[in-house]
C-alpha cells in the first residue's frame, strides 16, 4: 500500500526542504496539513498538489 501521510520531516524530505521551511508553508496555508492526537501529518495528495502549484506559479509546463 502507498504512503498516505506524511510525518513533517518527511515531507520535507519528499520535498527537499527543510523542517522548518515546511512548518512555515503550513502556517502560511501554503500546504494543509491534518492533525491526529497533536500529532502533524501531511496527506500524499496534497504533497503533489504543492509542487503542481508551485510549478504553475513558476511557468513550469504540467508533465502528462
Amino acid at each position: 500500500m502507498q504512503k498516505l501521510l506524511y510525518r513533517v520531516e518527511e515531507a520535507a524530505g519528499v520535498l527537499s526542504l527543510g523542517r522548518s521551511k515546511v512548518y512555515e508553508l503550513i502556517s502560511r496555508g501554503a500546504i494543509r496539513a491534518v492533525k491526529i492526537d497533536g500529532a502533524t501529518r501531511i496527506p500524499a495528495d496534497e504533497i503533489e498538489s504543492f509542487v503542481a502549484r508551485v510549478k504553475a506559479e513558476s511557468g513550469l509546463a504540467p508533465v502528462a
